[in-house]
């Protein structure tokens, strides 16, 4: 297991360990994974910590226990899981995932997307790119900015066309804005695979795929960036945790 930081308690460092070895399929069929005692002694970690660990795998669902028999990976536990509950958690993945720039920043007319982030021109500025979990590609994104908003990051490395980097397109974009982002509306359909999309994503024509679109409103209301994002469902699970208001 990689050396512990003051910043990563051993608890998350051992679940990632964990959650990295699920996702290679050193547990596919039924296979157990090792017990609290037998990892507690692998790694020299207390018993505490490796339950909490067990505990991190479970509440997300990449693994379920049974009593007696042991702990075992989920049937969609090598899929990439993002567990969402706040605007913070959609401008922050984990650090296994990778942005890759398909295309850079450019001005183009669009009519949708100028309606949908309410301005006053038909002129936005697009960028397409890639998200990669263990080197494959689960989304494609394409966003389209206000031309003002654009040029807030367009001489940025992380932009151009082919860079990589474990940014957000939102992440990268606020810390230039006058105002922070507040909201962020989301809609999830799905659909299937244009030629352009199968093609970024590696799959067939006709593929069944999840749209996920997702307008960013800064906290005067002004909308700041659209992002439309095609999943590729057999390589990511999404989940969203809903709590009672008040409690």
């Amino acid at each position: 297991m990689g050396e512990v930081g003051q910043s990563e308690p051993a608890y998350k460092v051992l679940a990632a360990e964990l959650r990295s070895h699920i996702a290679q399929g050193l547990y596919k069929g039924g296979v157990r994974l090792p017990t609290e005692s037998e990892l507690s002694q692998e790694y020299g970690l207390s018993r505490q910590t490796v339950r909490r660990a067990f505990l991190e795998l479970v509440t997300e669902g990449s693994v379920y226990r049974v009593p007696g028999r042991g702990t075992f990976a989920t049937e969609n536990a090598g899929q990439y899981l993002r567990q969402l509950g706040s605007i913070d958690d959609l401008m922050n993945l984990s650090t296994d995932t990778e942005m890759r720039v398909l295309e850079s920043p450019s001005r183009r007319v669009d009519l949708e997307s100028a309606g949908r982030l309410r301005l006053d021109t038909d002129v936005v500025y697009r960028i397409v790119f890639q998200r990669l979990h263990d080197g494959v590609p689960f989304v494609v994104t394409t966003v389209s900015w206000p031309e003002s908003v654009a040029r807030l990051v367009i001489d940025a490395p992380e932009v151009k066309a082919g860079a990589t980097s474990d940014s957000t397109m939102i992440g990268l974009l606020e810390p230039h804005l006058q105002y922070p982002i507040e909201e962020c509306a989301q809609s999830i359909t799905a659909t299937t695979a244009d030629a352009e999309t199968a093609r970024r994503l590696g799959c067939p024509v006709g593929h069944a795929v999840l749209r996920v679109d997702r307008l960013y409103t800064d906290s005067r209301g002004r909308a700041v960036e659209l992002a439309i994002s095609y999943f590729l469902p057999e390589h990511y699970t999404y989940r969203v945790t809903l709590r009672r208001s008040g409690m």
